[in-house]
């Protein structure tokens, strides 16, 4: 989850902040008496009015917004001289509305998990191919079926070959001619006989015969006319590919078995996660045959080359299956965990995932001086990974420096209103540039880096009639929160695992599996938080990670073409980070904020236009 999305959301939360900022730019004009007299005298000293959510609206007399339709306030500005152009001194009653918490940088151990797919293979060391060494006759076959378990030393066929009988007979004649020339004097004579034995012997070991089969022929006395081949090796028969009565030549191959009590799992991972896979790692899976049980393996192999289409490394995990329960074949869903460290090594420096304010590619905190209680500096930083409820600071900060964990959005929103520099208004100077509609000079902020990818060649039709089933339920969903419907968008949810699971990995190409894969785990773990969330809020939040994997799988995978899909923009969503979410038709539905701000947002893409009414990219209103 993106470390700009745990703060605020909901209708509550936005109308807090909104009411906490302009509170807060009051008593930044104040000094220290921010009570309800100053308030209302704010207000009614006022001359020009402006809205929190849309600086750029600047009115001469109190109403409505009318873009969004939030009431306009009053338009304040900072007496306070000693202030930074990024930096804020607020009153005790001030950081008390704002409910201002600070948290210290500090170095300690976290870790990440990384989710991967993949697929259970056999161990290419233990599989060993059977194949004729000789010509010859397969006269009988004693394992006469794929999948059946054999032990090493055990009956595969019997072979007649006329090569094999005539080095069974040399042997013979050399055993005879070495006992008749022991009563000869001669030791060389003796040794020669002794060597034509011994290279008799090593002639059927190369054709196959084991020790006890070549030690018979000594015994016997006679060659044999069928030589039986057995298996080498414990294991299962995978192929078989000879029948009684054919006949062979040197090296056709019969059978291949393989030893399945250990397996590889071959695991798909990203560029951007390769830095957190090491050898010798623990990894746990799970796969759809036993739901809700875990196995386990360790890192074995990274594998060296980057595979330039699905910008991907393969990993090879060791699997030990020793009960035969898993099989070669099946889908992994795995868990890496890795401990994050620092540039030299060292415990890394970690703050709440809360307190960064991330837009683009700017990440801001809010640092409390501890010399001048009550005010905040601004303070641009380079984030790292993010770690369960932590995110890695790689520059920008040092150990101890307390920054603002909770409250950090409001203090942005009174410096914009005071007309400072922001994270939203880098600049400062004025008022921010507000939120972008469409039909502007700004585009709008991209989605997300995770939402996007590259269309994914021969993908078949009917993989993607099977996504239409989904998205017909995604569709579903976002009009219940656009609605303020949580029981609505509860009930989609529960009903999306089951459509997830709909479209099937085999009618995918290779390049697909990984993909498909990694998407279904994402849909799923989504679609379980909104069906769990407690308030629309939470619900909200989890939305937003349904949305970007839900863009990423029409990226890749492409619908039918059947169902138009919209691709619509809010840049205020997500504390002003922004969000996208699709829609089949045309005029804003904002699930983000609902009733509150429900046409606020624009359509800035067709990803499948309509059959019967053309909607070109971009062209989609505010409709405010």
């Amino acid at each position: 989850m993106k470390t700009t999305q745990n703060t605020w959301l909901g209708r509550l939360a936005i109308a807090g902040a909104i009411v906490a900022a302009f509170a807060i730019g009051l008593s930044v004009r104040g000094g220290n008496n921010a009570g309800h007299t100053e308030h209302t005298a704010g207000a009614e000293e006022a001359t020009t009015w402006t809205c929190s959510m849309h600086p750029q609206i600047q009115m001469p007399t109190p109403g409505q917004c009318p873009l969004c339709g939030m009431d306009l306030i009053p338009l304040v500005t900072s007496d306070s001289g000693s202030d930074g152009p990024r930096s804020l001194t607020l009153s005790a009653a001030a950081q008390a509305i704002a409910e201002i918490q600070t948290t210290a940088a500090v170095h300690r151990d976290v870790e990440t998990s990384i989710r991967l797919v993949g697929k259970l293979e056999a161990d290419e060391s233990r599989i060993r191919e059977i194949a004729a060494w000789v010509p010859g006759r397969i006269d009988r076959l004693y394992v006469d079926y794929t999948g059946v378990q054999v032990r090493k030393g055990q009956k595969l066929f019997g072979l007649y070959s006329p090569d094999l009988y005539s080095a069974q007979e040399e042997l013979v004649q050399a055993i005879r001619a070495s006992a008749e020339l022991q009563r000869s004097g001669l030791s060389s004579t003796r040794q020669s006989a002794s060597r034509n034995i011994e290279a008799s012997k090593e002639k059927l070991r190369l054709w196959g015969l084991t020790a006890e089969q070549i030690a018979a022929v000594e015994s016997n006395g006679a060659p044999s006319e069928q030589v039986t081949i057995v298996a080498p090796i414990s294991g299962t028969v995978l192929h078989k590919d000879a029948l009684e009565g054919s006949y062979v030549k040197t090296g056709t191959h019969v059978y291949t078995i393989a030893d399945l009590s250990v397996l590889w799992l071959k695991l798909d991972v990203y560029e951007s996660d390769i830095a957190w896979v090491a050898l010798g790692q623990d990894v746990r899976f799970t796969t759809d045959t036993y739901p809700g049980e875990q196995f386990e393996g360790t890192v074995s192999f990274i594998d060296p080359v980057l595979d330039p289409r699905s910008r991907s490394i393969k990993v090879r995990v060791d699997v030990k299956n020793s009960a035969g329960r898993l099989k070669p074949g099946m889908f992994t869903r795995a868990v890496v965990h890795a401990d994050v460290r620092g540039a030299d090594g060292e415990q890394p420096l970690v703050i709440p995932k809360t307190a960064p304010l991330v837009t683009g590619k700017r990440a801001v905190v809010y640092v409390a001086d501890i010399e001048q209680p009550g005010q905040y500096h601004g303070r641009e930083v380079v984030l790292g990974p993010q770690a369960g409820d932590y995110v890695v600071v790689r520059e920008g900060l040092l150990a101890g420096e307390m920054v603002v964990s909770h409250g950090a959005f409001k203090i942005d929103s009174a410096l914009q209103i005071v007309a400072k520099s922001s994270m939203m208004n880098p600049s400062g100077g004025g008022p921010a540039p507000g939120h972008n509609h469409g039909g502007g000079d700004s585009p709008p902020r991209d989605f997300s880096e995770q939402s996007s990818a590259e269309p994914i060649a021969d993908v078949p039709q009917d993989f993607r009639v099977q996504l239409d089933d989904m998205l017909a339920l995604y569709f579903d969903l976002s009009a219940a929160l656009s609605q303020d419907d949580l029981a609505s968008a509860k009930t989609a949810a529960r009903a999306l695992p089951k459509a997830i699971a709909r479209p099937q990995h085999a009618l995918l190409p290779a390049a697909g599996h990984a993909p498909w894969g990694q998407a279904q785990d994402e849909l799923r773990a989504a679609a379980k938080a909104i069906a769990d969330a407690s308030d629309i809020g939470v619900a909200r939040e989890a939305f937003y990670e349904l949305s970007v994997t839900t863009l990423r799988a029409v990226r890749q995978f492409q619908p039918s073409g059947n169902t138009p899909v919209l691709l619509y923009h809010c840049p205020m969503a997500m504390d002003g980070a922004g969000a996208d979410w699709l829609q089949m038709k045309e005029g804003t539905e904002n699930p983000y904020y609902g009733s509150q701000m429900f046409k606020c947002g624009s359509q800035t893409e067709t990803l499948v236009a309509d059959t019967d009414a053309k909607t070109e990219p971009g062209s989609g209103h505010a409709n405010h």
